[in-house]
């Protein structure tokens, strides 16, 4: 049994699943490079305590349920059920749009505390990370529009899945993304 793998077969992958690999990677490490500061800057003091509104548990649920519709969307894409994969594209855009509301509420939460953007790190810091996680959810957002558009036009469909798990792979990325946003923020209040 020849277990080698011969030079001159070239190894591909889709350019465009590469880039949202790479886009991810930078994401995370944007992400990466901000947990880091954040722990450096609270270890030198002056740091306010708040409570993280409540609103962003239940967006977390939200968030939560959305990437269980688009990956409903994805196995009715898999399956040609084209109705099934409409309605659960739409229904995580509107889950996707909730989120962002819940997000907002959370931010009048956090002024109601008197927690601003500017004055205290610890503030700062909590919106720098939910509002640069809104922004990758509005773009988010933007490819999911994308699918949707191609969805009613019969694009997406078990032959052609390219669009809808490229889809599906970023916002489950934009799930855990928050999920470890979120639980990073409450353990290190």
């Amino acid at each position: 049994m020849n277990t080698t793998i011969s030079s001159n077969m070239p190894l591909s992958v889709n350019k465009w699943k590469f880039i949202l690999w790479m886009f991810i990677v930078t994401i995370l490490m944007l992400f990466a490079s901000q947990t880091s500061a954040y722990l450096v800057r609270r270890a030198e003091g002056n740091w306010l305590q708040f409570n993280i509104p409540v609103v962003f548990w239940y967006s977390t649920a939200v968030l939560f349920a959305s990437s269980l519709t688009m990956q409903s969307a994805l196995w009715a894409a898999k399956k040609d059920n084209l109705g099934l994969l409409k309605a659960m594209t739409c229904v995580t855009f509107i889950l996707g749009i909730a989120f962002l509301a819940m997000q907002w509420q959370g931010w009048v939460n956090l002024v109601e505390q008197d927690v601003y953007f500017v004055g205290n790190p610890s503030g700062s810091f909590m919106y720098l990370f939910t509002g640069l996680h809104a922004l990758h959810l509005i773009s988010g957002l933007v490819v999911l529009v994308f699918a949707l558009f191609a969805a009613f036009r019969s694009k997406i469909n078990s032959k052609n899945l390219l669009q809808i798990e490229i889809c599906t792979t970023y916002w489950h990325f934009l799930d855990a993304l928050w999920i470890y946003l979120l639980v990073f923020l409450v353990y290190f209040r």
